[in-house]
């Protein structure tokens, strides 16, 4: 989202002043704090956002706020249980146990922005400016054989179309697209799945969300 910049007159009166925009150049660019995550054998890369504050952590991985329903989605999908890579007592995610999923079972992830500004301070994308998109078909490359990418919420999937120039597939649809692999020069085919956000912030329950991940995890895997 690109901020217009608003020409301030020489006198402003109080009752204008809230509706004054200001230059987002000023924020301060947040740059990726991790690592993408890319098992060799993975056939399906998680893309979402960005991460949030890390003052809302609560490990150092992907999808670390403990109220974000991901991997409660994940736990009860391939577990039977919501609460199974949860640590209740200490309000933490248990990262050795997901991180041994995820290689198990060949599920990378990143996210659709390597650098953003934050525009306000908090986990909202709607308040995320995007600086650098991820160059998607880089971390494919490292995985050769994934054909299937999914967004976590609409503000990374409004990223990766516009990167790709592809149209929007249907919530918990999908949408095929080809890319030029830089690491062979080949072209490949992958399918776009979009998936609901696991934000508590979006509103469908946790069982609604899990049925829309299961109908992509059957199809993958």
């Amino acid at each position: 989202m690109k901020l217009v910049e608003n020409t301030v007159p020489p006198t402003i009166t109080p009752a204008k002043s809230a509706e004054i925009s200001f230059d987002s150049a000023e924020i301060p660019v947040e740059q990726h704090p991790l690592e993408p995550f890319l098992p060799a054998n993975g056939r399906l890369l998680m893309l979402g956002s960005f991460p949030p504050p890390q003052k809302r952590w609560c490990m150092d991985f992907y999808y670390p706020n403990y109220i974000n329903d991901m991997w409660r989605v994940v736990g009860l999908l391939f577990f039977g249980d919501a609460l199974h890579f949860v640590d209740t007592e200490h309000k933490v995610f248990r990262k050795a146990e997901i991180v041994e999923f995820l290689n198990a079972k060949g599920i990378g992830i990143f996210d659709t922005a390597s650098a953003v500004r934050r525009l306000k301070d908090n986990a909202s994308d709607k308040f995320l400016e995007v600086v650098t998109p991820t160059e998607v078909e880089v971390l494919l490359s490292r995985m050769p054989l994934c054909q299937a990418v999914v967004t976590t919420g609409q503000k990374a999937t409004d990223t990766i179309c516009e990167h790709f120039g592809i149209g929007q597939p249907k919530m918990g649809g999908r949408q095929k697209f080809c890319f030029r692999d830089p690491a062979t020069g080949e072209e490949r085919r992958c399918f776009l799945y979009r998936m609901p956000s696991t934000s508590r912030a979006y509103p469908l329950s946790l069982a609604k969300k899990a049925e829309a991940y299961r109908s992509m995890f059957d199809e993958i895997f």
